[in-house]
């Protein structure tokens, strides 16, 4: 019988898993090229329904410090990941945003008093080895501004993380989550409008099914999932179930857009569930004051091709 923080893993898991679709809904049900437009509708339609279902809003000090998260965890982090999949091939941006629960583990050591293992840091260089096998192409082209936005995107949701858990917040838990994501939302807005213009005229059915998808099953289920699992674990432990992510979009490509799956991509995906199943086999050092609002943001939700879409 499974135990009860067994449990609390697999029902987090659902969340990066539903992330992996991003790639697939993407570009099967969107307009073409307009990956920030996506950005927008999944994070601020979401927001201000969780801020309308709890009617909280911030006070005192969590006014900036909702700005803060918002800008880290959602607004910044899909700018840079919208750069990095415009200017690197998908397999290498999922390879360098790999290197986010290694990245956590470190903040955490520093700010949260988590112990840093040998079994996390193994299994976090063992992430981005599944990863590269999993995603990455002998011809992939390198480009110095995309490989520096996509580590800055994990760099920037890794501190967002560590941040979120730093700072614990009086309000529910899915109010203080509807804060972040207008926040990053409404950052996102301008910049949209400056780079791709006002949305297309007409969407179709199909392009509104899209949409909704990402809001309601991409962010909203989503994301009360991720942080129902943060409450229980530590984040560094959930940071590495954002692996599922890239593996979920191999496999939805294999089965539904059918791609070519090599030996090769068959042991990465081998080897990635073997890094995300490690750190969850023992319990990490609790820090001497946990906290109880603890908000990281979503794993980079890069598959093959992801060039082809946000």
């Amino acid at each position: 019988m499974l135990s009860n923080q067994a449990r609390t893993v697999m029902v987090t898991a659902l969340a990066p898993a539903i992330w992996g679709t991003t790639y697939f809904v993407t570009t099967e049900y969107l307009p073409p090229d307009r990956p920030l437009l996506a950005a927008v509708v999944r994070a601020l339609p979401a927001g201000l329904l969780l801020v309308l279902l709890t009617r909280r809003l911030p006070q005192g000090v969590w006014w900036w410090r909702a700005f803060v998260l918002g800008a880290l965890n959602i607004g910044v982090f899909f700018a840079l990941l919208f750069i990095a999949a415009y200017r690197l091939p998908g397999g290498v941006a999922a390879t360098v945003g790999a290197v986010q629960p290694l990245l956590v583990a470190l903040l955490a050591s520093g700010l949260l008093a988590e112990r840093l293992s040998l079994r996390t840091t193994i299994a976090a260089i063992a992430g981005v080895a599944g990863v590269s096998l999993l995603v990455l192409r002998a011809d992939a082209r390198l480009d110095a501004l995309g490989i520096a936005a996509a580590l800055g995107g994990a760099v920037v949701m890794a501190t967002g993380v560590v941040l979120s858990k730093r700072w614990p917040s009086p309000a529910p838990l899915l109010a203080t989550t509807g804060w972040q994501l207008v926040a990053g939302g409404l950052l996102l807005l301008p910049v949209t409008l400056l780079v791709e213009g006002p949305p297309p005229s007409t969407l179709t059915p199909t392009n509104l099914a899209g949409y909704a998808y990402l809001t309601i099953i991409g962010s909203a289920l989503a994301y009360t999932l991720w942080f129902r699992g943060i409450r229980a674990l530590s984040p560094t432990n959930v940071t590495f179930l954002g692996l599922l992510s890239p593996l979920v979009a191999t496999a939805l490509g294999w089965l539904a857009l059918h791609q070519a799956l090599t030996p090769a991509q068959a042991l990465g995906g081998l080897i990635v569930l073997a890094a995300l199943i490690a750190p969850q086999t023992h319990k990490p050092k609790r820090p001497p004051h946990p906290t109880t609002d603890q908000i990281p943001t979503p794993p980079i939700e890069v598959g093959p091709r992801a060039d082809q879409r946000q």
